[in-house]
């Protein structure tokens, strides 16, 4: 289903930007390109692409050329309360992001991928045990490639496993994955959806075009995805750690029962041991979650058991999310610079016993710091505060453990170098985004490998 005879407007010059606006150039529509920021300040602009395929572009502000088109596609990084927005939305325009674009050209079934955390290691999970089952499989979106790069390299019988956001499901109309995945549901990007029932309901729309034969996959023990989503025709499966699913009107889903991983789908007569949970290599509750969900997505296509255990067993996780990066002296390393808001930093900590070293801080819009009063006593030994909100933390978290500040992220392993003792944990999770002195979460994980590794 490709899109109709419209003209389009891209704004925002990053990944998906450029490769929504050569996907609809090489199929014939008329595109132009517009990014706010001086072409010097863009860290991804393939500019090669843009002359390449002929695509009009302007960079360093947004002209009234914009609006001659009828259709916006816009980069996640645009508010919806951009004065660029507003006057598009009064003058009628249709506005979309590039998963909705993408998706129209798009003639294999998709398997998407949402939640405030874990999409990144669920998506790339769930790829490699389709990959690992013989599919032509693709893993995209937040991941890294963008949807519209690799659309028009898939056949009939590929799989598109699609990270994706609440800032791309906003904005999307016809989107509709054969199989949905919501992860979990907490307070985040209340500042980009102006409220926390917003954000659900962008979440939500990862299943509102989703027919009777399509399959929604929530987390049942997460109370708000099991009783405030909207309704939808496609089939539930619910997967639960704490719960006995079977017990319930629950058809089909997966949960944890004796330290074993059980599939079931009643309407065909199925349950089955995956696994033992001990044999998963990935570590944590919250990566019990995502291996149940990926489970679910690989049995709605019949792959078999042997070959999710064997995934399972060999799947080391993803870069940046509670990322094992050497040990010396006795001291384990752990790289989790993805964790960019309280939630995330507190499932790390979960994943850890005590003796934790814990580096913190950077840009934050009003963290509740009270949330970690209860592991940061139980776990963590000293926490290092780091960049913009260093004496925020560390006016916080004085007297009830003990605070040093670093300057630079050499500071702060130099620091945590000084004061481990063999069986702590230095754990990089900084609840707080990257961008007060990185370009991204990415490169900050990587400047603390860095210096981890030249200890």
């Amino acid at each position: 289903m490709e899109p109709d005879n419209s003209s389009y407007t891209i704004l925002g010059a990053g990944r998906s930007g450029i490769a929504a606006a050569a996907l609809l150039k090489k199929n014939g529509f008329k595109v132009f390109l517009s990014e706010e920021n001086p072409e010097e300040n863009l860290k991804y602009f393939r500019k090669d692409i843009l002359t390449d395929d002929n695509i009009e572009y302007e960079t360093g502000g947004h002209s009234d050329k914009i609006f001659e088109n009828d259709v916006f596609i816009v980069s996640p990084g645009i508010s919806p309360e951009s004065e660029v927005i507003k006057k598009a939305t009064a003058l009628g325009k249709k506005i979309y992001s590039e998963i909705e674009i993408a998706f129209r050209f798009c003639k294999c079934p998709v398997i998407a991928i949402t939640g405030t955390n874990g999409k990144t290691t669920t998506a790339v999970l769930t790829g490699d045990i389709f990959k690992n089952a013989g599919y032509d499989t693709k893993v995209c979106g937040n991941v890294g490639v963008a949807f519209s790069e690799i659309v028009g390299e898939l056949k009939e019988d590929s799989i598109v496993v699609l990270e994706v956001s609440s800032y791309q499901l906003e904005y999307t109309e016809k989107f509709r994955p054969e199989v949905s995945v919501i992860l979990n549901i907490t307070p985040d990007h209340i500042d980009w959806h102006k409220s926390f029932k917003n954000y659900l309901n962008a979440k939500g729309k990862i299943r509102e075009n989703q027919m009777q034969t399509d399959l929604s996959v929530i987390n049942f023990d997460d109370k708000i995805l099991r009783e405030d989503l909207k309704s939808t025709d496609a089939e539930n499966a619910y997967f639960s750690i704490y719960e006995d699913l079977k017990d319930s009107e629950t058809k089909k889903g997966c949960m944890v029962a004796e330290g074993n991983i059980i599939y079931f789908d009643k309407n065909k007569n199925v349950n089955e041991v995956i696994m033992k949970t001990s044999e998963i290599n990935i570590r944590g509750n919250h990566n019990l979650y995502n291996s149940l969900a990926a489970v679910i997505s690989a049995r709605a296509f019949n792959i078999k058991k042997e070959i999710i255990r064997d995934t399972l067993i060999s799947f080391k996780g993803v870069e940046h999310r509670i990322e094992f990066v050497r040990e010396l002296n006795g001291v384990k390393y752990y790289n989790d610079s993805k964790a960019t808001n309280i939630d995330s930093m507190l499932v790390a900590l979960e994943t850890f016993d005590k003796n934790v070293i814990l580096i913190i801080g950077g840009r934050e819009k009003g963290n509740d710091y009270s949330l970690a009063d209860k592991l940061i006593s139980e776990k963590v030994k000293l926490v290092i505060a780091l960049g913009e909100t260093s004496k925020k933390i560390t006016d916080y978290f004085s007297g009830k453990v003990k605070c040093m500040s670093a300057v630079t992220i050499e500071d702060a392993v130099r620091i945590s170098f000084e004061n481990g003792a063999t069986g702590d944990t230095v754990l990089l999770s900084p609840a707080c985004k990257s961008f007060d002195m990185f370009d991204s979460y990415e490169h900050r994980g990587t400047e603390y490998k860095k210096f981890v590794n030249k200890l």
